[in-house]
C-alpha cells in the first residue's frame, strides 16, 4: 500500500511539473536555435555535440519563417534563400508548427518552449532538442557580436 501511495505521490509531481506551452509562450521561438539531441521513441538518442547549422525562426501572429544558417567564425551567419513557411496552429491544447515549402508540407509538435530551451515533436514522435544558440566570435576582434 505505501508503494502504491508512493507512486501516486510521485506522479502527481511528474504531472504538475509538465509546462504546457500557451500563446505566450510561441514568441520565445524567435531567434537561432542549435541541436542538442534527437530521442527516439524507444528511448535512444542521438546527441549533436558540434553544428554546422543552426535554425533560425522569425514567426510574429503566428505566421513567418524558419531557415537554416551557418555560424561563421566572426560572429556572423550565412544565409541563403532557402526556409520553410511557419504557421502556428493550437489544436486540441497543444500547439503545431505547420511547415511548408514548394515541394512538401509537414507539421511538429511545439511540446516545450523556455528563452533557452525548445522541444519539437515530429509525426514519427523524434523529439527534438534544442538550446538557444548564440554567435560565434573567435577571432578575439573585440567586437561584440548581436
Amino acid at each position: 500500500m505505501k508503494k502504491i501511495i508512493a507512486f501516486l505521490s510521485l506522479l502527481v509531481v511528474v504531472l504538475s511539473c509538465q509546462h504546457k506551452v500557451t500563446a505566450i509562450d510561441i514568441a520565445k521561438i524567435n531567434g537561432y536555435w542549435e541541436i542538442e539531441k534527437v530521442v527516439f521513441p524507444d528511448g535512444k538518442q542521438k546527441d549533436y555535440a558540434i553544428n554546422e547549422t543552426f535554425d533560425y525562426f522569425n514567426v510574429k501572429n503566428n505566421i513567418g519563417y524558419r531557415k537554416k544558417v551557418r555560424p561563421q567564425l566572426d560572429g556572423t551567419f550565412l544565409v541563403n534563400n532557402d526556409s520553410e513557411n511557419v504557421l502556428i496552429k493550437e489544436e486540441k491544447d497543444k500547439y503545431f508548427i505547420e511547415y511548408s515549402t514548394n515541394f512538401n508540407k509537414w507539421k511538429e509538435e511545439l511540446s516545450y518552449v523556455s528563452e533557452e530551451k525548445l522541444v519539437l515533436i515530429n509525426a514519427n514522435k523524434n523529439e527534438y532538442h534544442y538550446k538557444r544558440a548564440a554567435a560565434i566570435n573567435i577571432l578575439g576582434d573585440g567586437k561584440k557580436v548581436k
